[in-house]
């Protein structure tokens, strides 16, 4: 039995959350009541069980007091990223059959272009025409609401290659709201998270993994220190500030951290950080042996998706031993298997499968849920890669950015890899852009640490950086420039934007 519930009767003063900035402290027993009064207002707008609500928030305490009130309410609520359009939020809302919706009055871009019909509240400041969650929730019982059933996030993949698609899972067969979970087991069992966990959550809370992991930090009894936004040098004091022994990372956090001069990354004293897992997006390997060095091997990787079919583990002197893996299963048995379906022996690649996950649909497309799904009834989410004769798993890219050049398959991810060691490199997206002799050809476009160099300097000096390692296949032919790259705050690539930038009939450069 594991929930904030539990944990605000036997601890009720315990901080369950500790926002990094201001230093704000919620205990377990405010976080009871607060999310008692969002389940009671679900309830007061009509809401039951199995019915949907959506939250577009920014990082604050209300997102964990409407999610856990969600979450006893037996709804299932869809946690929308704040960087989308209103036509964006609208097509989410549509499609997900969402009731109700809680926005950040600061979207004002958002609240202001809504279309969809449904009940509307505001946080943190008013909205002409919507009610304020502070009023709603303010005169509302702190206690249970009667019907008490476990919820469950339905969360939308990131439109990376396309339109966002949700992610559907039946809610838990046990109503009971403390039953535990998978998460909560492998949480557990691989990071050895529990009651005396503080952990450090830098990324937003709509992405699946931030808010997963931090709702099972608070379901142990732990303390989550949430940032607000995540600035490298201010997680480094957060470390320090908050004793913190365990966080969760994207490649991208790592990056800008490792850019920081050594002297500030020197004055802040990390001793007491025992677990730092990271996911989400492929880590180049000399960035992840830069952290290893720095932080010595606390590093825990693993490979999944939202849709929650199979999980791979690695710790940092497993990794040592196998650079560029994300290791073994631990959730789930995996599969390599061919374009025709059939499975390949260790050291091929193809299409990575888990059996036995939790099954999942993608809510309202039959044809990308049976599309997840092999004749055995296996899960991929995409990803091409490879096992060796230990069992440990290589990714080498998502099938949809595969390059075909000359007939030859290129995956971007490994030159990728290679651009972002640059020193001046900031950020790197590879894709394909069209070519009539070849088909593709391979265009990097790349972000300058410092724009003024953007140039064909620097771009003949990246070229000779990649063929030092790479075959004259996969560096690129081009090479453009852009202030920004289009990345999710999770750290991911949109690169459908980009592809689709230079598949347009002009076929002109981004810059």
């Amino acid at each position: 039995m594991s929930h904030p519930s539990v944990h605000a009767r036997t601890d009720p003063g315990k901080p369950a959350l500790i926002v990094a900035e201001t230093g704000e402290r919620v205990s377990f027993a405010e976080l009871d009541a607060r999310s008692n009064r969002a389940a009671h207002l679900f309830r007061a707008k009509g809401l039951q069980a199995g019915d949907t609500i959506a939250l577009c928030l920014e990082n604050s305490p209300a997102f964990y007091d409407i999610a856990w009130g969600a979450q006893r309410a037996g709804l299932f609520f869809v946690c929308i990223s704040t960087k989308l359009t209103a036509a964006e939020v609208d097509y989410i809302l549509k499609d997900s059959g969402a009731r109700l919706v809680v926005v950040s009055a600061s979207l004002a871009g958002v609240t202001a272009a809504l279309g969809s019909e449904l009940a509307r509240l505001s946080v943190g400041g008013p909205v002409a025409g919507w009610a304020t969650w502070e009023d709603a929730v303010a005169a509302l019982p702190a206690t249970p609401i009667a019907d008490e059933r476990a919820g469950i996030d339905m969360l939308y993949s990131s439109g990376t290659t396309g339109r966002p698609k949700g992610v559907r899972v039946a809610l838990p067969e046990d109503p009971d709201i403390a039953a535990g979970t998978v998460l909560e087991m492998l949480a557990r069992g691989l990071y050895g998270l529990g009651p005396d966990s503080v952990y450090l959550s830098p990324a937003p809370l709509y992405h699946a993994a931030p808010l997963r992991w931090s709702m099972t930090v608070q379901r142990l009894g732990g303390t989550v220190v949430m940032m607000e936004h995540f600035d490298p040098e201010a997680a480094l004091a957060a470390i320090e500030r908050y004793h913190v022994n365990a966080s969760q990372w994207v490649p991208t956090h790592f990056v800008r951290m490792l850019r920081l001069d050594p002297a500030t990354r020197a004055r802040h004293d990390l001793s007491s950080l025992k677990v730092a897992i990271h996911a989400a997006a492929p880590c180049p390997i000399p960035v992840k042996e830069a952290m290893i060095d720095w932080w010595g091997p606390v590093l825990y990787e693993y490979y999944a998706g939202s849709e929650g079919n199979g999980l791979t583990t690695i710790a940092s002197p497993e990794w040592l031993a196998h650079k560029g893996s994300v290791g073994k299963a631990a959730y789930g048995v995996l599969h390599i298997c061919g374009e025709d379906g059939a499975e390949l022996p260790p050291g091929e690649q193809g299409l990575v499968y888990f059996e036995g996950g939790t099954p999942f649909e993608y809510h309202n497309d039959p044809a990308k849920t049976a599309e997840a799904r092999n004749a055995q009834g296996w899960t991929t989410l995409g990803d091409i890669g490879r096992i060796d004769g230990d069992g440990y798993l290589y990714l080498t890219d998502r099938k949809s950015f595969m390059i075909i050049s000359g007939g030859v398959n290129i995956y971007p991810q490994e030159i990728e890899n290679r651009l972002i060691t640059h020193p001046r490199v900031a950020d790197v997206a590879v894709i394909g852009a069209p070519c009539p002799e070849m088909g593709e050809r391979v265009v990097a476009v790349v972000q300058p640490v410092d724009m003024a160099e953007a140039g064909a300097a620097f771009a003949t000096e990246l070229t000779a950086w990649c063929r030092a390692e790479l075959s004259g296949v996969k560096t690129p032919r081009q090479i453009d420039f852009a202030a920004e790259l289009p990345r999710h705050a999770t750290g991911k690539l949109y690169k459908r934007l980009l592809r689709d930038h230079y598949w347009a009939e002009t076929g002109a450069p981004v810059v």
